[in-house]
């Protein structure tokens, strides 16, 4: 097994055991939300478009859809569009996705001012990013 591979393999492990917690946790209050969120972004069919899965704490998740990036990789800069599971719109951001080495740092951003910040890396199934939201 490959670097990438098992590093992958470490990163779902440590994501599979939050979220098995952070069910545990459900029925906490709302004052319980944790200031934690995941993405999962994969290519779509359209060049310059990926696919989103999110999750924020254990309350809110949903897809969503980048578009405007570059026809190879993940690196780029994207306007990308969340909605939740019931395909009501959440959030619009522009998106940057800066590789540095095998990770990547990806922040978001609203009328040029950064709302959020990640880190995260390739997977077989796409690019997994952990983020959080920043202070205001």
């Amino acid at each position: 097994m490959n670097k990438t591979a098992s590093g992958g393999i470490l990163f779902l492990s440590v994501l599979l055991i939050t979220c098995r917690c952070a069910m545990a946790a459900e029925a906490a209050p709302e004052s319980a939300i944790t200031n934690i969120g995941f993405v999962l972004y994969t290519k779509s069919h359209a060049p310059g478009t990926l696919n989103a899965r999110w999750m924020y704490s254990t309350q809110y998740r949903g897809s969503g859809i980048a578009t405007g990036g570059p026809v190879e990789g993940f690196e780029g800069d994207y306007h990308v569009r969340y909605f939740y599971e019931d395909g009501t719109f959440s959030d619009e951001y522009e998106l940057n996705i800066e590789q540095v080495g095998t990770i990547y740092h990806v922040d978001w951003f609203v009328d040029g001012e950064r709302q959020a910040t990640g880190v995260g890396m390739e997977t077989t199934d796409g690019l997994a990013v952990g983020w959080r939201r920043l202070a205001r």
